[in-house]
């Protein structure tokens, strides 16, 4: 196993780490969207979702990867009723339509809208 770990996306706020590549894959942890330049979080539901994609693309970067690669993704919002809004800005990052789960949850850290963790081919 290899520790993914990039300044290109936010620490981790817990005892976690940013991913790892085991046995080809890479696996993200769920990526909120805190801008790591700056660890603020962006208003509304498009641009955090813009945020936490990017954040994901830093770490499959990382690895080696990309969002061509990605097999499997779990996204978690905090209102379902952004769905249609989260799904537009999502479909212009991950545009080979990997597998997914998709559900509400009742909170997130830092109170943000949404999070994305990733399964990809290292």
């Amino acid at each position: 196993m290899k520790v993914i770990a990039t300044d290109k996306a936010p620490g981790a706020i817990g005892p976690y780490s940013q991913g790892f590549i085991a046995n080809g894959f890479v696996y993200t942890s769920g990526q909120i969207p805190v801008d790591p330049a700056t660890g603020e979080v962006p208003e509304g539901i498009a641009a955090q979702a813009h945020q936490s994609c990017k954040n994901v693309g830093a770490l499959l970067e990382e690895a080696g990867s990309g969002f061509d690669k990605v097999i499997k993704t779990t996204c978690f919002l905090a209102d379902m009723g952004d769905f249609g809004a989260f799904n537009e800005v999502y479909a212009e990052y991950f545009t080979s339509k990997p597998a997914r789960s998709c559900v509400a949850v009742k909170a997130l850290p830092k109170g943000v809208l949404c999070e994305i963790e990733a399964i990809a081919e290292a």
